[in-house]
């Protein structure tokens, strides 16, 4: 399953925020991420791929305390297409 996390940092975490980005090791077995940053805004997006729901919670608690973000599941085209017969 795909997942697509916005995100946007809490401009009085930003410190926290590039410490743990630089620090932690954000690895959640499970879990593939591919993240995208707006530069200069503390806003991106993730693409999370996993079969394991708990995990991609796992990932998202990982942030919870010094971000806002959104966690939903997303299909391709040809998932959608398939759907809509």
């Amino acid at each position: 399953m795909k997942y697509i996390t916005t995100w946007s940092i809490k401009p009085e975490n930003m410190k926290a925020v590039i410490k743990r980005f630089q620090e932690a090791d954000m690895k959640i077995p499970g879990v593939t991420m591919t993240r995208f940053h707006a530069m200069g805004t503390g806003r991106g997006f993730s693409l999370v791929e996993s079969d394991d729901p708990v995990a991609v919670a796992r990932l998202a608690s990982f942030w919870s305390d010094l971000v806002d973000q959104q966690t939903v599941a997303v299909v391709g085209d040809a998932e959608i297409a398939a759907a809509l017969k």
